[in-house]
């Protein structure tokens, strides 16, 4: 087999705006501390377009509260890099089996395609540990965590199976987390479970669409400081870390960004680990 050619010099410099003229859709990007938004800033400032996926009535239900969408979108379009490059927000209930289909569809409608897709979105609460769990908690996250993310790798999937052949910048991106690392999480059982389904899933994902020129990654971004930890808890999560505090939202974004770019075109079927060397 051929070895692929060195790269020319000018190769191996690092283009700016290295998403320039791709588009990309993030969910779970409603709110301004969280990680969604710091991904969609991140691609914005690389040059992409952006859909932003919100689900207010969740964050509402949640002790941190809602943040306002189009506040969200603002900060993103602050960050935009590319002459004519655009963010659009959007509302989706992805506990609707319907709703992943529908939403790639408008993200395809809103910029003629969809290049990158970053499953942030999960379900908060409604969980416990393993004597507090019951079908309704489990079925819930299955619906939201797991189920939802397939669907929209799958409705993704057969939007770029409409491009022309070669047509660059296909990138999945997944979220899990650290459920199988040190002791696990034992008080967040329904969570876990479907957290690791998607690592788990991440190798086959890979393996199927890698001939349509997509790779599919999983980050597994370790703590962040999102605003849902305070006190004794946030402290003692911080000791743990050798820096001695939290992830920001920005430190996995750049991993993930990163991904998305024709750099990261040789990395497929991994999940990636990245949290600053905290001790289990």
């Amino acid at each position: 087999m051929p070895t692929p050619p060195r790269p020319a010099p000018a190769e191996l410099r690092r283009d700016p705006l290295p998403l320039r003229g791709r588009t990309a859709l993030v969910t779970g990007a409603s709110r301004r501390a969280g990680i969604g938004h710091a991904v969609a800033r991140r691609l914005a400032a690389y040059g992409a377009s952006v859909y932003l996926h919100h689900h207010v009535p969740h964050d509402a239900a949640m002790p941190w509260g809602a943040d306002d969408p189009d506040a969200v979108a603002d900060s993103v379009r602050e960050a935009l890099g590319a002459p004519g490059a655009r963010v659009v927000p959007g509302p989706g209930d992805l506990a609707d089996p319907t709703e992943p289909a529908r939403l790639v569809a408008t993200a395809v409608k809103e910029f003629g395609r969809l290049d990158i897709l970053v499953a942030n979105h999960a379900l908060s609460g409604s969980d416990g540990a393993l004597d507090d769990i019951d079908a309704a908690m489990l079925d819930a996250h299955w619906a939201v965590d797991t189920r939802s993310v397939l669907l929209l790798v799958q409705a993704y999937a057969r939007s770029r199976a409409a491009l022309p052949p070669g047509t660059p910048g296909g990138r999945v991106v997944l979220m899990t987390s650290g459920q199988d690392l040190g002791g696990g999480m034992p008080g967040e059982i329904a969570y876990a479970l479907q957290k690791g389904a998607l690592a788990s899933i991440t190798r086959s994902l890979s393996t199927t669409l890698v001939e349509r020129g997509i790779t599919v990654n999983a980050v597994n971004p370790g703590p962040v400081d999102t605003g849902y930890a305070t006190g004794e808890v946030h402290a003692a999560v911080a000791e743990r870390s050798p820096a001695g505090r939290w992830g920001a939202p920005d430190d996995p974004a750049r991993l993930i960004a990163w991904l998305a770019t024709d750099e990261a075109g040789w990395i497929t079927g991994e999940v990636v680990t990245s949290e600053g060397g905290f001790r289990h």
